[in-house]
């Protein structure tokens, strides 16, 4: 009987033992496993919030101008806002004549469609810094303007007609773009605003292209 009683209390504190092994401590190490994933997921949040991040902030400098600006940038933009305007007129004028050969008649639509926009970017720009067109002020003369048509040029590009019309139009834009190029390059050297700065360098790459287009247009005529 004695025996039996010993062997009872052995498998008692086995027992004991064992739910002690189950106990609170090991609950914890379990929770601490788990507690690994969520960091891991918190952590996976964070990366996707960071990346997203420079997108929105790069769309939202494209859009914006700059207040940051000198003499140089107003100029800019004052000065070529009416040389782009001429641009569009000059365009407009040679498409609503009949037989323009038709490589021709697109480059014209095509200057319409970039100029447009970057006439729109340039007044925006005005605006940001409190300055007034050129147009708008009083007492300017765009005489004497780099590239810029006279009122003898515009007369005879209204009076040309079908391939004659053409080509005075590639001759006068040619020159009018080699105009903008310079004005542009003055712009690029001089001015302090980075989204005029930036427009500067787009109108340079883009009219030094289509001078050589036209030159190859002209050689087509």
């Amino acid at each position: 009987m004695k025996r039996n009683t010993t062997t009872l209390a052995a498998l008692a504190l086995t027992s004991a033992l064992a739910l002690t092994a189950c106990g609170p401590g090991a609950e914890d190490n379990g929770a601490g496993s788990e507690s690994t994933p969520a960091t891991s997921s918190a952590a996976a949040t964070s990366t996707t919030t960071d990346t997203a991040a420079p997108s929105a902030t790069a769309t939202g400098s494209a859009e914006e101008i700059s207040a940051e600006h000198n003499d140089a940038d107003v100029m800019f933009a004052q000065m070529m806002l009416p040389h782009h305007e001429q641009a569009v007129e000059m365009s407009e004028m040679l498409l609503a004549k009949d037989d323009v050969p038709a490589e021709v008649a697109d480059f014209a639509q095509r200057v319409i469609e970039a100029q447009g926009p970057e006439i729109e970017r340039m007044n925006a720009m005005l605006t940001a810094w409190d300055a007034e067109p050129m147009a708008e002020m009083e007492g300017m003369d765009h005489g004497g303007m780099s590239g810029m048509m006279s009122e003898e040029d515009m007369a005879a590009l209204e009076e040309a007609q079908g391939t004659e019309a053409a080509r005075l139009y590639l001759d006068q834009m040619t020159a009018h773009h080699e105009g903008a190029v310079d004005m542009a390059q003055d712009q690029v050297d001089n001015g302090q605003n980075p989204q005029a700065v930036a427009l500067a360098e787009q109108v340079i790459t883009a009219q030094e292209a289509e001078i050589a287009e036209m030159e190859q247009m002209l050689g087509n005529l």
